[in-house]
């Protein structure tokens, strides 16, 4: 398959929107989103909404910065990895192995992501001399520039992902298969680490039996997403009323301590 001009500048557009977007607080720069989006431009929504999903699983969990570390930026699977599971599909690569090959984007992105943001970091000052002087149309243009430039570095990362196609595709055909296998076995791990992630971060002891019970729901009964999600809803709804009660017993059982029994009735 191959990518078109037009076809670039949309995904280019498309990748400005998504990774500017965040800034917004609109949650546009998941991978889920610019698979999406992607999966449209190229005609192969099916297979970019399953690399998408498999994505979004890996970086909920890279979401959560652990100390001071920066996590791996989406757009590196959103953009290049969805790039990649349509249009080399035929040459052997899995969303699995599409999401490991991805990964060093992701973090190339951060560090871009990282350096426009030490760039602009001079704004707030650059915004008080141009108030001082009166200067109110390159004070909106500076407030505007962080998201200006996230935009333009945002384009030139989508169309060119998406042009340099050839150059991609003549580097998987030089990887031996064994090596793309492994890419798939170590791509299907990563959302693996992406919950452990999460659940280093979140997870309370009173919540070990409810992981422990999903646990079962999946390997062993075999039940699909859906089914988990309703049995934990279930068990949501049973913890939320409860604990409504608990509190009302709680309240009644106060109240009788604080009665007057001076006349010993």
């Amino acid at each position: 398959m191959e990518i078109t001009l037009v076809q670039g500048i949309l995904i280019g557009l498309v990748t400005a929107f998504c990774y500017s977007g965040m800034l917004l607080g609109i949650y546009s720069n998941r991978a889920l989103v610019m698979a999406f989006f992607v999966g449209v431009i190229l005609g192969d929504l099916p297979t970019a909404l399953m690399f998408g999903a498999l994505a979004e699983l890996a970086y909920m969990g890279f979401g959560v910065g652990a100390g001071g570390t920066v996590p791996p930026n989406p757009v590196g699977p959103g953009i290049v990895g969805t790039i990649m599971v349509i249009t080399l599909k035929n040459e052997g690569i899995t969303p699995e192995s599409a999401l490991a090959l991805s990964f060093p984007f992701a973090v190339l992105f951060q560090f871009v992501t990282t350096a426009l943001y030490t760039v602009f970091a001079g704004s707030t000052d650059w915004s008080k001399k141009a108030i001082e002087k009166g200067q109110f149309g390159k004070f909106k243009l500076i407030a505007h520039s962080t998201y200006l430039g996230l935009a333009i570095i945002g384009f030139i990362i989508g169309i060119t992902a998406a042009l340099s196609l050839p150059a991609l595709r003549m580097f998987v055909e030089a990887l031996p298969q064994w090596l793309i296998s492994g890419f798939s076995v170590a791509g299907g791990l990563i959302p693996a680490i992406g919950f452990a992630m999460i659940l280093s971060v979140m997870l309370k002891k009173e919540l070990v039996p409810y992981v422990f019970l999903g646990y079962v729901c999946v390997a062993y009964l075999k039940l699909p997403t859906m089914a988990v999600a309703l049995v934990g809803t279930v068990f949501a709804l049973i913890v939320y009323y409860g604990k409504g009660t608990t509190e009302q017993v709680v309240e009644k059982a106060a109240v009788i301590d604080e009665e007057d029994y001076s006349n010993g009735i």
